[in-house]
Protein backbone atom coordinates (compact mmCIF):
# COMPACT_ATOMS: atom_id res chain seq x y z
CA UNK A 1 0.00 0.00 0.00
CA UNK A 2 1.41 3.62 -0.79
CA UNK A 3 0.84 6.30 1.90
CA UNK A 4 1.04 9.78 0.44
CA UNK A 5 1.93 12.52 3.10
CA UNK A 6 1.35 16.12 1.94
CA UNK A 7 3.19 18.50 3.79
CA UNK A 8 5.89 15.56 4.85
CA UNK A 9 8.32 17.51 5.99
CA UNK A 10 7.43 18.72 8.79
CA UNK A 11 7.32 17.18 12.49
CA UNK A 12 4.09 14.70 11.96
CA UNK A 13 4.70 14.44 8.09
CA UNK A 14 8.45 13.07 9.13
CA UNK A 15 7.29 11.19 12.25
CA UNK A 16 4.72 9.32 10.19
CA UNK A 17 7.37 8.54 7.54
CA UNK A 18 9.86 7.39 9.46
CA UNK A 19 7.20 5.34 11.34
CA UNK A 20 5.27 3.94 8.25
CA UNK A 21 8.40 3.42 5.66
CA UNK A 22 9.83 -0.12 7.29
CA UNK A 23 6.03 -1.23 6.46
CA UNK A 24 4.46 0.75 3.63
CA UNK A 25 6.15 2.55 0.17
CA UNK A 26 5.35 6.24 1.96
CA UNK A 27 5.73 8.83 -0.96
CA UNK A 28 6.68 12.54 0.99
CA UNK A 29 5.26 15.42 -0.37
CA UNK A 30 6.24 18.91 -0.20
CA UNK A 31 5.78 21.94 -2.32
CA UNK A 32 9.35 22.06 -2.76
CA UNK A 33 10.39 18.69 -4.01
CA UNK A 34 14.25 19.17 -2.97
CA UNK A 35 12.91 19.63 0.54
CA UNK A 36 11.23 16.33 0.67
CA UNK A 37 14.39 14.26 -0.60
CA UNK A 38 16.41 16.17 2.07
CA UNK A 39 13.97 14.73 4.34
CA UNK A 40 13.69 11.22 3.65
CA UNK A 41 17.60 11.08 2.92
CA UNK A 42 16.92 12.23 6.69
CA UNK A 43 14.86 9.92 7.63
CA UNK A 44 16.47 6.63 6.02
CA UNK A 45 19.69 6.99 7.56
CA UNK A 46 18.06 6.87 11.00
CA UNK A 47 16.20 4.38 9.99
CA UNK A 48 19.03 2.21 8.40
CA UNK A 49 21.08 3.25 11.93
CA UNK A 50 18.37 1.59 13.30
CA UNK A 51 18.87 -1.39 11.31
CA UNK A 52 15.53 -0.86 9.50
CA UNK A 53 15.05 -0.76 5.62
CA UNK A 54 12.52 1.38 4.36
CA UNK A 55 10.66 2.76 1.52
CA UNK A 56 10.55 6.72 0.93
CA UNK A 57 10.25 8.52 -2.17
CA UNK A 58 10.74 12.40 -1.78
CA UNK A 59 8.39 14.45 -4.07
CA UNK A 60 5.90 17.03 -4.84
CA UNK A 61 2.77 17.72 -2.34
CA UNK A 62 0.64 16.64 -5.95
CA UNK A 63 2.55 13.80 -6.43
CA UNK A 64 2.20 12.42 -3.35
CA UNK A 65 -1.67 12.73 -3.72
CA UNK A 66 -1.01 11.24 -7.41
CA UNK A 67 0.57 8.38 -6.06
CA UNK A 68 -0.72 7.94 -3.14
CA UNK A 69 -3.67 4.97 -2.17
CA UNK A 70 -4.15 6.75 1.38
CA UNK A 71 -3.36 10.44 1.22
CA UNK A 72 -2.20 12.17 5.19
CA UNK A 73 -2.41 15.92 5.24
CA UNK A 74 0.13 16.64 7.75
CA UNK A 75 -0.18 20.36 7.42
CA UNK A 76 -1.41 23.08 9.98
CA UNK A 77 -4.78 23.93 10.28
CA UNK A 78 -3.75 27.66 8.47
CA UNK A 79 -2.42 25.97 5.87
CA UNK A 80 -5.24 23.47 4.96
CA UNK A 81 -7.24 25.69 2.64
CA UNK A 82 -4.74 26.84 0.80
CA UNK A 83 -3.09 24.18 0.17
CA UNK A 84 -5.64 22.10 -0.83
CA UNK A 85 -6.90 24.53 -3.36
CA UNK A 86 -3.25 23.80 -4.92
CA UNK A 87 -4.15 20.26 -5.37
CA UNK A 88 -6.10 18.04 -7.75
CA UNK A 89 -6.79 14.12 -8.02
CA UNK A 90 -8.35 13.57 -4.84
CA UNK A 91 -11.15 11.62 -6.67
CA UNK A 92 -11.91 7.93 -5.41
CA UNK A 93 -8.87 8.49 -2.65
CA UNK A 94 -8.94 7.84 1.41
CA UNK A 95 -7.99 10.90 2.78
CA UNK A 96 -6.60 11.19 6.72
CA UNK A 97 -6.83 14.23 8.52
CA UNK A 98 -4.81 14.74 11.85
CA UNK A 99 -5.29 18.42 11.81
CA UNK A 100 -6.65 20.22 14.72
CA UNK A 101 -7.54 23.77 14.33
CA UNK A 102 -6.00 25.26 17.43
CA UNK A 103 -5.73 29.39 18.97
CA UNK A 104 -3.46 30.33 21.58
CA UNK A 105 -3.93 32.80 23.97
CA UNK A 106 -2.31 32.42 27.71
CA UNK A 107 -4.23 28.59 27.03
CA UNK A 108 -4.72 26.54 23.97
CA UNK A 109 -8.28 26.21 22.59
CA UNK A 110 -10.32 24.87 19.95
CA UNK A 111 -11.31 26.78 17.71
CA UNK A 112 -13.21 25.02 14.58
CA UNK A 113 -14.23 26.35 11.05
CA UNK A 114 -17.52 27.09 10.03
CA UNK A 115 -18.27 23.37 8.93
CA UNK A 116 -17.73 22.29 12.75
CA UNK A 117 -14.08 20.89 12.32
CA UNK A 118 -11.15 20.55 9.98
CA UNK A 119 -11.94 17.38 8.93
CA UNK A 120 -15.96 18.57 8.15
CA UNK A 121 -14.04 21.06 6.06
CA UNK A 122 -11.72 19.51 4.15
CA UNK A 123 -14.86 16.71 3.27
CA UNK A 124 -16.13 20.03 1.78
CA UNK A 125 -13.18 20.84 -0.35
CA UNK A 126 -12.82 17.68 -1.57
CA UNK A 127 -14.59 15.28 -4.67
CA UNK A 128 -17.23 14.08 -3.31
CA UNK A 129 -16.22 10.54 -4.05
CA UNK A 130 -13.08 11.29 -1.79
CA UNK A 131 -13.59 9.86 1.49
CA UNK A 132 -12.27 11.64 4.59
CA UNK A 133 -11.38 9.75 7.92
CA UNK A 134 -9.99 11.96 10.77
CA UNK A 135 -7.38 10.07 12.50
CA UNK A 136 -3.97 10.31 14.47
CA UNK A 137 -5.48 13.64 15.87
CA UNK A 138 -4.38 13.03 19.87
CA UNK A 139 -0.83 11.22 18.90
CA UNK A 140 1.54 14.14 20.95
CA UNK A 141 3.73 15.66 17.80
CA UNK A 142 7.55 15.22 19.36
CA UNK A 143 6.23 11.65 19.54
CA UNK A 144 6.66 10.54 16.16
CA UNK A 145 10.29 10.96 15.69
CA UNK A 146 11.23 9.19 19.03
CA UNK A 147 11.92 5.87 17.09
CA UNK A 148 13.25 4.29 20.66
CA UNK A 149 10.02 5.33 22.58
CA UNK A 150 6.93 2.98 22.04
CA UNK A 151 3.81 5.43 20.89
CA UNK A 152 1.44 3.70 23.41
CA UNK A 153 -1.74 5.86 22.73
CA UNK A 154 -5.03 5.44 21.78
CA UNK A 155 -6.20 6.28 18.48
CA UNK A 156 -9.94 7.82 17.83
CA UNK A 157 -10.79 7.39 13.87
CA UNK A 158 -13.60 9.28 12.21
CA UNK A 159 -15.12 8.34 9.11
CA UNK A 160 -18.71 7.90 7.06
CA UNK A 161 -17.73 4.56 5.45
CA UNK A 162 -17.07 1.57 8.01
CA UNK A 163 -15.00 -0.16 5.50
CA UNK A 164 -12.88 2.87 4.71
CA UNK A 165 -12.70 3.41 8.59
CA UNK A 166 -11.78 -0.40 8.79
CA UNK A 167 -8.90 0.26 6.45
CA UNK A 168 -7.72 3.26 8.03
CA UNK A 169 -8.02 1.53 11.74
CA UNK A 170 -6.28 -1.04 10.72
CA UNK A 171 -3.40 0.99 9.55
CA UNK A 172 -2.87 2.93 12.67
CA UNK A 173 -2.70 -0.66 14.46
CA UNK A 174 0.32 -1.08 12.56
CA UNK A 175 2.50 1.67 13.94
CA UNK A 176 4.14 0.75 17.47
CA UNK A 177 1.82 0.07 20.03
CA UNK A 178 -1.01 2.49 18.54
CA UNK A 179 -4.46 1.13 18.89
CA UNK A 180 -7.68 2.85 16.80
CA UNK A 181 -11.18 2.40 18.31
CA UNK A 182 -13.97 3.67 16.38
CA UNK A 183 -15.62 6.70 17.22
CA UNK A 184 -18.32 6.98 14.90
CA UNK A 185 -19.28 8.68 11.58
CA UNK A 186 -17.36 12.18 10.57
CA UNK A 187 -19.38 14.37 12.38
CA UNK A 188 -17.98 13.36 15.59
CA UNK A 189 -14.72 14.45 14.37
CA UNK A 190 -15.04 18.03 16.15
CA UNK A 191 -14.89 16.13 19.34
CA UNK A 192 -11.96 14.52 18.48
CA UNK A 193 -9.25 17.56 17.47
CA UNK A 194 -11.11 19.19 20.47
CA UNK A 195 -9.40 17.08 22.95
CA UNK A 196 -5.67 18.10 21.44
CA UNK A 197 -6.27 21.64 23.25
CA UNK A 198 -6.88 19.74 26.14
CA UNK A 199 -4.09 17.78 26.18
CA UNK A 200 -1.93 20.53 25.54
CA UNK A 201 -3.14 22.65 28.43
CA UNK A 202 -2.83 19.84 30.79
CA UNK A 203 1.16 19.13 29.63
CA UNK A 204 1.83 23.01 29.97
CA UNK A 205 -0.04 23.58 33.28
CA UNK A 206 1.15 20.56 35.00
CA UNK A 207 4.70 20.81 33.85
CA UNK A 208 4.24 17.58 31.59
CA UNK A 209 5.88 16.33 28.05
CA UNK A 210 4.35 14.70 24.99
CA UNK A 211 0.57 13.94 27.07
CA UNK A 212 -1.70 11.45 25.05
CA UNK A 213 -5.19 9.47 25.58
CA UNK A 214 -5.62 6.02 26.15
CA UNK A 215 -9.28 4.14 26.39
CA UNK A 216 -9.08 1.26 28.90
Amino acid sequence: MKIGIVGGTGDIGEGMALRLSPKYDVIVGSREEAKAIATCDACRETLHGQGLECSLLGVTNQRAVDEGDIVVLAIPFRHVAPTLKTLTGFEDKIVVSPVNPIERTTHFYYAPPPEGSAAMMIKGMLPASATVCAAFNNVAANKWKMLDEELDYSVAVCCDDDGVKQKVMDLVNTVSSLRAYDAGPLAVASIVESVTPLLLNIARFNRMRDVGIKFV
